[in-house]
């Protein structure tokens, strides 16, 4: 009787430990999957950000470009009239 409570005993403490490695598996897959994801969200804020700057960028170089043009004409036709 007393081998086969060890022997219980024994696999209990083997299926403990078996389950214990499983979570630390586990828990350490999860905190991977949330480093990417984080990550994956960083890159694209910075994406994001970036296009929207860009096009800023080429507005404020269009109406720079217009405003340029419009001045030098009114300034030739200033100095020419």
């Amino acid at each position: 009787m007393a081998t086969k409570m060890r022997q219980s005993l024994n696999q209990f403490e083997r299926a403990f430990l078996e389950e214990t490695q499983a979570d630390r598996i586990r828990r350490e897959a999860l905190r991977r999957q949330a480093v990417h994801r984080s990550r994956q969200r960083q890159v694209e804020r910075v994406h994001k950000h970036g296009r929207a700057r860009f096009w800023v960028l080429v507005l404020v170089l269009l109406a720079t470009a217009a405003l340029v043009t419009v001045a030098m004409f009114e300034t030739l036709y200033y100095v020419m009239g």
